[in-house]
């Protein structure tokens, strides 16, 4: 019998989480799958037609919400008139909890009889702990990717998994990968590589972009044989140019235009494997690199009010998840009025210059990777069996 599912992604992180639990529920279900929805490449990849593309939905940050509210609130209603034709033995929606929760809102309000499985629970842990009894309205279970978040979902009715982090079973370079993209792209066996790492949200790019360019600028007189690179998403690869036209020196950019899905990933991930360290936005990109064993700076910003109100709710002292997972502050971070050229520029010489340093991160690494789930059974594999339990 097949398992008819619609599932929403809003963003390249949600992507490759939905993906992996595609592929768990047909191994776990030995069912065919008619999947609808709305994902990216990775998803599509597995058999999904989205409505319309996932781009659109990838806005970060209450204010850069804000013009686009018209837009987004059309395509929430569309998405909610979707589901609601093809009636799906499940409704999976994937963070982006925006733009997910209100189709979620809607459908429950019409067809309380779907169930409803939102896939990361809301961090509220972190920051606006109500949230989770709004969201308990129009959801019945949470798959979460952490394992101090179900008592939080549960205190507030809903069902709740710790399924762990699909990162902690994606595939890492190997040594010989890394040293052939090295000798690739002409990067001698001693320079510095430098990942970097602004984003994968126009908008972050668009705000983050001027200021990596500037703390990159003391960091090269310092290593005047350092080279960059720079993985970059489709949706973010046009605006480059532009935005990177000031940096002292042009990184090598990995555009995935024109690339399979797969051959691009594992460029991206022979870069991270080959890197000395990495420059990167605060968010899931931290796991990917804790994976490839690749120390980093963490810095983020938003807009002035954004960062204001986020920050007036913020219940701890980091946002890095390596650091979360750990239990440590080994990664050093740099938030709203801290993300300034200076401190980031002397924490990457500092990080570049200091075995110590470096290899505390690589221990907080490899603790975040194993609290995650690494060496267990995968997580899409967990998270299927979940969903499976629900429906």
């Amino acid at each position: 019998m097949t398992l008819r599912l619609f599932l929403v992604a809003g963003e390249a992180s949600g992507d490759r989480l939905g993906a992996a639990l595609i592929r768990g529920l047909r191994e776990v279900s030995g069912r065919e799958l008619e999947l609808h929805g709305i994902g990216g490449p990775l998803m599509e990849a597995e058999g999904l037609t989205s409505l319309f593309p996932m781009e659109e939905l990838s806005v970060m940050g209450l204010t850069e919400i804000l013009p686009r509210l018209r837009s987004l609130l059309g395509r929430v209603s569309q998405t909610a008139e979707a589901v609601l034709e093809i009636r799906p033995d499940a409704l999976i929606t994937i963070d982006s909890p925006e733009f997910s929760l209100r189709v979620a809102a809607k459908v429950k309000a019409r067809a309380a009889q779907v169930p409803t499985i939102h896939y990361v629970a809301p961090t509220v842990w972190a920051w606006r702990p109500k949230r989770a009894r709004k969201m308990a309205k129009s959801i019945d279970h949470v798959l979460a990717l952490f394992p101090f978040e179900p008592p939080y979902m549960e205190a507030e009715g809903m069902g709740c998994d710790f399924v762990g982090h699909p990162v902690t079973t994606e595939p890492v370079a190997r040594a010989e990968e890394a040293a052939a993209f090295r000798a690739r792209h002409g990067v001698g066996a001693d320079a510095p590589l430098i990942l970097v790492l602004p984003g994968s949200r126009r908008s972050e790019v668009d705000r983050l972009a001027p200021v990596f360019g500037e703390a990159l600028r003391p960091v090269l007189r310092a290593h005047p044989d350092a080279r960059l690179v720079l993985p970059t998403t489709e949706s973010v690869a046009p605006m480059l140019a532009e935005k990177l036209k000031d940096w002292p020196v042009k990184p090598l950019i990995l555009d995935p235009r024109g690339q399979a899905a797969e051959a691009h990933l594992a460029e991206k991930r022979a870069a991270f494997a080959a890197a000395d360290v990495a420059l990167a936005a605060s968010g899931t990109v931290s796991l990917e690199l804790a994976a490839a064993g690749t120390p980093m700076v963490v810095a983020y910003d938003m807009s002035w009010l954004s960062r204001k109100i986020i920050g007036a709710l913020l219940k701890v002292d980091t946002v890095t998840l390596v650091n979360l997972v750990s239990d440590t502050r080994a990664v050093p971070e740099f938030l709203g009025t801290d993300c300034r050229p200076e401190p980031i520029a002397k924490a990457l010489r500092d990080l570049l210059s200091d075995e110590a340093a470096r290899r505390a991160q690589r221990d907080a690494m490899d603790a975040t990777m194993l609290r995650l789930g690494r060496g267990g059974e995968p997580p899409g594999t967990r998270a299927a069996r979940s969903v499976l339990r629900v429906i």
